[in-house]
Order: C-alpha cells, then structure tokens, then sequence
C-alpha cells in the first residue's frame, strides 16, 4: 500500500518554509522595523557604515532580496527567481561577515552563508509538489528561468561587493569598543 504523502516534496516544503521565513522576518526588520529590527532609515544608517553606498537603496535591495525571496521561497512561487535573490542579498551580507572569519559567535559569515545556500539550493532543486509553482503548472519555474535568475543575481551581488567600501580597520575596532556585544558591528546588520 503506497503512502499519499511524497517524503521528497514534504521535505521541500518544509525547508522552503523554514529557509523562507527566516529571510522573510529579516528583510522585514531592514525595511519595515518589525520583529524588533531598525527600519528602513536605520537599515540606510547601518548600510552607509558597512561601506554600501548610497545606503537607502542598499537598504532596500537588502530587505527586498531577503523579505521577498523569502516570501516566494515560503510559497514554492517564481522559486529560481527568489532562492537566486535570496542568495545574492545572502553575498552581501557574507562580504560584510567575512573578517570575522566563519563561525557565527565571532560574528562570522556562517548564517548568513547557510541561509544563501539553502536558498540558492531550493531555487535550483525547484519547490516541489506542495507550491504555487505546482499549481501554476511551474510557469515561473522553467530551467531558461533557473540560468537567468542565477546569472542576474551573480552579476548583481558581484557588482554591489565590489563597488562595497569596507570600512577602515580603525573605525570598526573604535565602534566595537563602544559596544555592549563586540561581535556585532554598530547598526543594523548586513546578515540576513
């Protein structure tokens, strides 16, 4: 006797909810302030300080990538466009993590690298039976669309990394002295 439930898709399913929502509840602390986040000015500030210029617009692609590839992700719609959006948001916020080394307590890229990707992952895997793609017939989720959402999100995050002007080693070592949690850069945070 066959089982009606599909492990495979239950899987997805899951890890595009899980993966989903974490991008989503950080984009929407960049860009609306909640979840205990700084908003979209804060968000600006903070992107100004970690060398993203101009800092609105950094801000905001930041959020958008994170809440609304998130959002897809969660509901299997457009997957390789969001996990290749997810993903790219996910570069910045590595490039901002990576002289802190890899693991997350030292304040390192690990998270906001798993979250990249998982995201990058489930955009080329595909959302599974349990989605919006599924239901549309996967018009959003075609393999031309998995090479194009890819390739515009690489040249995108390698495009706003380079431009990135780190800030000088003075100044990131005199804003973690005045901080309660030396780890953490002053503002809102490039990670997710």
């Amino acid at each position: 006797m066959g089982c009606w439930i599909d492990r495979k898709d239950l899987g997805l399913l899951a890890l595009r909810l899980g993966t989903g929502g974490v991008l989503f509840a950080h984009g929407a602390q960049k860009l609306f302030g909640w979840f205990g986040g700084h908003g979209l000015e804060g968000t600006a500030k903070g992107m100004e300080h970690m060398g993203f210029t101009p800092g609105r617009q950094s801000a905001i692609a930041a959020g958008l990538g994170e809440a609304g590839g998130g959002a897809l992700l969660a509901l299997g719609l457009a997957t390789p466009a969001a996990g290749a959006a997810a993903a790219g948001a996910m570069a910045g916020a590595v490039a901002v993590h990576a002289p802190a080394g890899f693991f997350n307590q030292s304040g390192g890229y690990e998270y906001p690298a798993f979250l990249g990707f998982a995201a990058a992952g489930l955009g080329l895997a595909g959302p599974g039976r349990y989605s919006v793609d599924h239901l549309t017939r996967h018009r959003l989720d075609r393999s031309a669309t998995v090479l194009l959402a890819f390739a515009i999100s690489a040249v995108a995050a390698t495009a706003v990394v380079g431009s990135r002007t780190p800030p000088a080693p003075a100044a990131v070592a005199a804003d973690a002295a005045d901080q309660d949690d030396p780890a953490e850069p002053e503002g809102p945070q490039g990670s997710a």
